[in-house]
Parts: structure tokens; sequence; C-alpha cells
């Protein structure tokens, strides 16, 4: 649908808060849902997505699909009798689960979120190659944010190399997924969240639209500021030269929408 393609979208990025932008990577978007063996007819077969990674992680499990130009979308599915998954599923439903930054120091970026009035959720640096904390959805314009700091582990390739099947034999290219489009209530929050504390680069978009990328990052987030909506995630925006199928509403498997520009 429209136009397709980021070179149709015409954004110039600049910056409003002074902040040094290039060492925070927008890394991937997480969707929740009760199997992951349900998702590669959709993500394979038809937005082309290739198999990355995946493996089980205490009370859950997670897989990865990778796109053009390098956007990722990972899948998670709840294992065991409970766990932040199964409360997650329970209260909310499957969809849209969180946003991950890897950022270089993060205790440096959990300081500038706790100096916004931010609480920190799930701090855990016991693992010397993997250091993660969240902002609540609460707080964080209704999603979950994931923020890591990784650094590099040998054998992490095959030790993590998702079993999951890649979909149907001969699966077209993959899309690019261009961003995540959400909503929230001002451009003070937005900017709080996506500027100052994880460093984004804001330009205004096509449809009004504040677009925030992060050099090298394949992927963007395009936030619409609405006052009266709720906020949080909306859909999961991807370009492409092929025409791909896809139902308009939310999709049955995914649990989600996704919509083609």
């Amino acid at each position: 649908m429209g136009q397709r393609g980021t070179a149709a979208l015409d954004l110039s990025f600049g910056s409003s808060w002074g902040y040094p932008r290039a060492v925070i990577r927008f890394d991937h978007i997480a969707i929740a849902l009760s199997r992951i063996a349900d998702t590669p007819a959709a993500l394979a077969g038809a937005l082309g997505g290739v198999p990355d990674r995946g493996a089980p992680s205490g009370v859950y499990r997670w897989a990865t699909w990778r796109f053009a130009g390098g956007g990722c979308i990972e899948i998670l599915e709840p294992m065991g009798a409970d766990g932040f998954l199964h409360r997650f599923l329970t209260r909310h439903g499957p969809g849209i689960h969180h946003v991950t930054f890897k950022v270089p120091s993060l205790r440096e970026a959990c300081e500038r979120a706790r100096a916004q009035g931010y609480a920190i959720v799930g701090y855990d640096d016991s693992d010397p190659y993997w250091a993660e904390a969240f902002l609540h959805p609460k707080q964080a314009l209704g999603i979950v944010v994931q923020i890591v700091e990784q650094k590099p582990r040998d054998g992490v390739e095959s030790r993590w190399r998702s079993p999951w099947p890649p979909g149907p034999d001969n699966p077209p290219p993959p899309v690019t997924i261009l961003w995540l489009r959400m909503r929230a209530w001002s451009r003070e929050r937005a900017g709080i969240q996506w500027e100052r504390v994880l460093g984004g680069v804001a330009a205004e978009g096509v449809r009004g639209e504040l677009i925030y990328r992060w050099p090298g990052s394949p992927m963007r987030l395009a936030v619409e500021i609405d006052a009266a909506g709720e906020e949080g995630p909306i859909a999961i925006e991807f370009a492409s030269d092929r025409p791909v199928s896809f139902p308009e509403g939310s999709h049955p498997a995914l649990r989600a929408l996704f919509v083609q520009r």
C-alpha cells in the first residue's frame, strides 16, 4: 500500500538534545506468542525472513528472523507453568512485547533513565557477556524497553542456532522492516524516552509523525503524537518491491498488525 522503499519517504534527520548518537543500536522488535511454531509460514513464507537464532532461556524460549538490510523480529514463547510471558499473555494477550536497544554501558543508560524519572526493572549484570535491564511499559510509553550491554562470546553462533523450521521451501525475497509505529501522548514524552534516554535522532515524517533513527541500526521508530489515544505499539511497517499478501487487521498467527508501505 502507498509508497514503497525508504527513498520516497524523504526524511532528513537532526538532533534536538545534543546527545552522542552513534553508540546505541535499535536491535530488534519482539512479539510474545503462545507458540513459535505457528509463525514461520508468515515470517519466512510471506515476509521472506531468514531464520537466525533461537534457544530456551529459563521460563521462555526465543527465536529470531532477519530481513533485508538487517532488521530483526524476535518471537517469544512461554515455558513451564509460570513466568513473565505467562503473565503478559494472560493480561494483554499475544502481540508486540518489547523493543531492544544495545548500549555501550548499561550502567550509564540506566543512570540516564533514572535521571528522567524512570524506575529500572530487572537489572542483571551477573553474566559478563550479557547485562540487561528494562523500562516498564507503564512508564515507557506503553511498551517494554529492554536495554542490553553485550560483549562477544566464543561459540555463541552454534549454541544459539535456531532449531525452528525455516518455513516453506523456496521462500520469497525478504522484505525490509522499516519501523515500529507507536503512539505517544506528547512530543515531550517521546523525546525524553527515545532521545534523552536512548539517544535517538528525530525527524518529522511525511505523515507528521516523529521518526527516530539510530545510526547503524537497520530499523526505526515512527511515533504518532495523539493526546487522546492509548500509548503503545500500533504496527510493524515494511517495504518491498513485491506485493505481500497479509491480512488488513492483526495477523492471525503473529497477532500484530503488519503494514506494507
